[in-house]
């Protein structure tokens, strides 16, 4: 037990002699510790303070070299200050005696111009002087010696434009009458059309008179069932043997003549037969109608028309104008203008389109009010052909300006379809109305003596009054008798102004 008792004393005293040792240890430890952390807290400070007397040292030195090119920046800039204004007060010194110097010129232009005033007035004095003393000499006033001057200088001018455009029309004739001739010339050897005489009637043999009174049926029932479901007029007892067919719609008159020769064959005429035979007839006119339109289209090689225009073309094979059939006159006109299109190397097809459709209007001019040209647009567009069909259709009779060369080339085949010989025949009246109006607006202008219409209206010869027109005048008295000629009067082909001046001198022997 005592020992146990001492082992605990000794291990009590151990642990304490331990702690006091280790107490002992750590406190020298620490004490080294504290020693070095105020070594190094030192050390430390003592580098911060050096870094920032070095950081000071370069900012002193940074701000000295900053200062010092501001200041140097200052120096250069006062120097430009300084010298541009001694550069502007060199111009403002320049400007004064510029300034100077224009002032005095203002006032020598001032004395001048004030000199020239005076001068002025004293040379308009001496030219009303003149004036006065010419007038006194020459027996003119001021203005009527300017109107004489003036109606020299007129007379020159004349006789120059006479010159020149005697030069001009023949370089012109010169480098296009052959070509022209040429094209033109071989275009109609090559076209050549069958014409039908231009006519109201239809005539319908009888083989007997007494068939007449089977047409016109009891109390005339029979020929007026006829007229009504044709709409034509019969003309009875005119010509022996036959019945004449008078109506204004070519169409309708042959509808008509069609459905009286199948009564006439067939001998059973009343009214309800008269209807049945006038539809048969409707039917195969409308067939024929239609095949003539498709044969025209064939024979040019012309596609994709609407059918309702093939329809239009056929009923012109009934449709005639001046003794020309004018199925046949567009057909011819197409044949030309392509020809034409070709030699000049313009567009074909649509040369030959339009030259057939450029009549279109008149298969309905019976119906529709209007001229066939506007008729003619107006179906055109109806019926969606190009806009320079059209337009080559519209300018065939200059009622609308040619915007095309193929314009150009239909109303140039028109005119020669119309105007060669044996195309077209006139009524007498019509005719010798034309050579009336033609010599009348010869008449009526200024410096002509007479004049005569010669050649079928194709040529007028005009005797000039050589008193009134001189040599070098009688170019533009032709000229603008042809012009007179073009905007007042409606004439096929083209009209030869020939104009005559002759001087006579008389005397006797005695």
């Amino acid at each position: 037990m005592l020992y146990a008792v001492i082992g605990i004393v000794a291990l009590l005293v151990g642990i304490f002699a331990g702690y006091i040792i280790r107490k002992n240890s750590a406190e020298r430890t620490i004490g080294s510790a504290e020693t070095q952390a105020k070594n190094l807290i030192l050390d430390a400070e003592n580098r911060s303070e050096q870094i920032r007397k070095e950081a000071l040292a370069d900012a002193r030195k940074e701000a000295h070299e900053i200062r010092a090119e501001a200041e140097k920046d200052i120096r250069e800039r006062r120097d430009e200050v300084k010298k541009t204004e001694n550069r502007l007060v060199q111009k403002e010194a320049s400007l004064d005696k510029k300034t100077e110097s224009i002032e005095r010129k203002e006032e020598q232009l001032s004395k001048k111009l004030q000199n020239l005033e005076a001068k002025e007035k004293e040379l308009d004095s001496y030219r009303e002087k003149q004036l006065a003393e010419l007038e006194k000499i020459s027996g003119y006033t001021q203005e009527e010696a300017k109107q004489l001057l003036l109606d020299e200088i007129e007379k020159d001018v004349r006789h120059d434009a006479s010159v020149m455009i005697k030069d001009i029309e023949a370089k012109a004739k010169e480098e296009a009458d052959s070509k022209a001739k040429e094209i033109i010339t071989n275009a109609i050897q090559r076209c050549a059309a069958d014409h039908v005489a231009e006519t109201t009637v239809s005539v319908v043999p009888l083989p007997t008179d007494e068939m007449k009174g089977r047409i016109i049926g009891r109390e005339g029932r029979n020929i007026r069932a006829i007229e009504q479901a044709t709409g034509v007029d019969l003309i009875i007892d005119d010509t022996p043997e036959a019945v004449i067919l008078s109506g204004f719609d070519p169409v309708r008159r042959e509808v008509a003549r069609i459905a009286l020769e199948k009564l006439i064959t067939d001998g059973r005429i009343h009214p309800a037969r008269i209807e049945e035979m006038v539809e048969k007839a409707q039917k195969e006119v409308n067939s024929i109608i239609k095949s003539e339109g498709e044969a025209a289209t064939f024979e040019l090689g012309i596609h994709n028309l609407h059918p309702e225009l093939v329809k239009l073309l056929g009923r012109l094979k009934y449709r005639t104008s001046y003794g020309q059939n004018v199925l046949k006159h567009s057909l011819e006109v197409a044949h030309l203008a392509g020809l034409m299109a070709g030699e000049l190397g313009f567009d074909i097809k649509l040369a030959q389109r339009a030259g057939l459709l450029h009549d279109i209007g008149k298969a309905l001019d019976h119906e529709i009010q209007g001229t066939h040209v506007d008729i003619g647009i107006d179906v055109l567009r109806k019926y969606k052909e190009s806009q320079a069909v059209i337009d080559a259709m519209a300018a065939h009779h200059g009622d609308y300006e040619a915007k095309t060369p193929e314009a150009v080339l239909i109303a140039a085949a028109d005119a020669l379809s119309a105007a060669r010989p044996g195309a077209r025949r006139e009524t007498l009246d019509t005719y010798v109305k034309r050579l009336q109006k033609l010599e009348e607006i010869a008449n009526t202008t200024p410096g002509v003596e007479t004049s005569y219409a010669i050649q079928a209206g194709r040529e007028i010869r005009i005797i000039a009054r050589p008193d009134e027109v001189s040599d070098d005048a009688m170019e533009l008295l032709a000229r603008e008798i042809s012009k007179k000629i073009e905007s007042e009067l409606e004439y096929p082909g083209q009209i030869k102004v020939n104009v005559i001046r002759e001087t006579r001198a008389v005397d006797y022997a005695r």
